[in-house]
């Protein structure tokens, strides 16, 4: 696996990455607050850290979603966060032409599951030789991924995160199959769980549900069957969020979140280098 580095953030197996915020920037207050909240329990645990925020959601159940500030006012948002914090930033992109704009704003560039094909996207990204989290797109299959991490290493990035966030499953289900973390693991990346999007009831409804209560479960899962870091999005008052509010974890919940996946993580390492040992 190539180690990625995120600013101050190295994703390279040693310890649990951890990608987090809300969903999407309400205020400039909101994500200095989450992310100050998060950097602490994370510095806590010993565990790298990227902050997370939308400046733009494009992919809306309904024209009546809220969908962020914009770029100039979210791109000052995280501004405030990198400079204050010292902890790096991570958002949404969604064409080729946003891209120069934003890239020297954000340590990490992110391609939305459903853009995940876009050549032209990806190939933009790639260009500016920073980190990239590649989500898998809902229609894919885990090993059809390499192919968008193809495209962003020949245009010049090797600093990939790709993002398991669940598979179509009928109408208005996802499913997580767990053998898309080994498989994703084949490209070389670093691979990371969706603990959140993964949740998801598209199209439920006016706002898109979700069944928030198996963030831990499916978490858990995820980190023994090898996912090296974990995204998830919190919310001070996810019922009262301007966005994913089925799926946000409370910002409370997160320290005792956090410590369970340590203890799997802690575990499963553990039994892979006495089984490592036993067969030398």
């Amino acid at each position: 696996m190539r180690a990625v580095r995120a600013g101050s953030a190295i994703f390279d197996g040693t310890r649990l990455g951890v990608i987090a915020g809300p969903c999407v920037i309400e205020s400039a207050g909101l994500v200095l607050e989450v992310a100050t909240e998060l950097r602490r329990i994370c510095t806590d645990l010993g565990l790298p850290f990227v902050f997370k925020s939308s400046y733009a959601k494009d992919n809306r159940s309904s024209m009546r979603s809220f969908r962020g500030p914009g770029m100039e006012s979210g791109l000052r948002s995280l501004d405030e966060v990198r400079e204050r914090l010292s902890v790096p930033v991570l958002s949404d992109v969604h064409t080729p032409e946003e891209v120069p704009a934003a890239a020297p704003h954000l340590d990490v560039l992110q391609i939305p599951a459903f853009l995940c094909r876009q050549t032209s996207l990806l190939e933009a990204v790639g260009k500016t030789g920073k980190a990239v989290n590649i989500k898998k797109g809902q229609f894919l299959a885990p090993p059809d991924l390499a192919k968008a991490v193809e495209k962003v290493r020949a245009a010049g990035s090797d600093q990939i995160l790709v993002t398991e966030r669940g598979t179509s499953f009928g109408y208005h289900d996802l499913v997580v199959d767990m053998r898309g973390i080994p498989i994703l693991a084949e490209t070389g990346c670093p691979v990371v769980y969706d603990a959140t999007h993964s949740l998801q009831l598209p199209g439920s409804g006016e706002e898109t549900g979700g069944v928030r209560q198996f963030a831990l479960p499916l978490a858990r899962a995820a980190v023994a069957a090898g996912a090296d870091a974990v995204f998830f999005e919190t919310h001070p008052d996810p019922d009262r969020a301007l966005s994913d509010k089925a799926t946000q974890l409370p910002l409370a919940s997160i320290p005792q979140f956090l410590e369970e996946l340590v203890r799997v993580w802690s575990a499963v390492r553990t039994e892979n280098v006495m089984a490592g040992k036993a067969r030398s």
